[in-house]
């Protein structure tokens, strides 16, 4: 189990995932550098534990601000519960970099959950009409790359 006991939570969070992948961003026409930010969710959308997203992009410094952040869950357990982005319009992708964990979505807020196990490499797809959420299944950190895009809007 992981404690995050150092003076700095922010620097401890991104030694501990920079043991695992590498945190450099290279934007065009910009210097390399590293996470901009680590927000702490205590509990994510109602789970349980604790989920960290190192934001990899500033405020207005992409079109969609949420495009990309990885989303860490350190301890078996920890968990990203179920919500949906349809309120904003937006479609997310998660890329599994590192761990193994159990994805889970339904169409509605009740309804029928299907569940399925990712792992390194896994890619998930969810529509802004759908609740989904993320558990770390092992004793391993589960380290997900989060792509958020926005939907098109419907033409009336």
């Amino acid at each position: 189990m992981y404690e995050i006991t150092h003076s700095n939570e922010s620097s401890k969070i991104i030694e501990l995932v920079s043991k695992y992948i590498d945190l450099s961003i290279t934007s065009f026409k910009q210097i390399e550098r590293t996470v901009v930010r680590v927000d702490k969710r205590d509990p994510m959308y109602g789970g349980n534990g604790i989920v960290y997203l190192l934001q990899m992009f500033d405020e207005g410094e992409l079109t969609n601000n949420r495009i990309g952040a990885y989303m860490v869950f350190f301890n078996q357990g920890d968990e990203a519960g179920f919500h949906t982005h349809g309120s904003r319009n937006e479609e997310e992708l998660y890329v599994v970099l590192h761990g193994q964990g159990e994805y889970s979505e339904k169409t509605k807020d009740a309804g029928i959950i299907r569940k399925k196990t990712v792992k390194k490499g896994s890619i998930t797809a969810m529509s802004g009409k759908g609740f989904h959420s993320l558990l770390n299944t092992s004793d391993e950190p589960l380290i997900v790359f989060v792509i958020t895009t926005n939907e098109p809007k419907q033409l009336n």
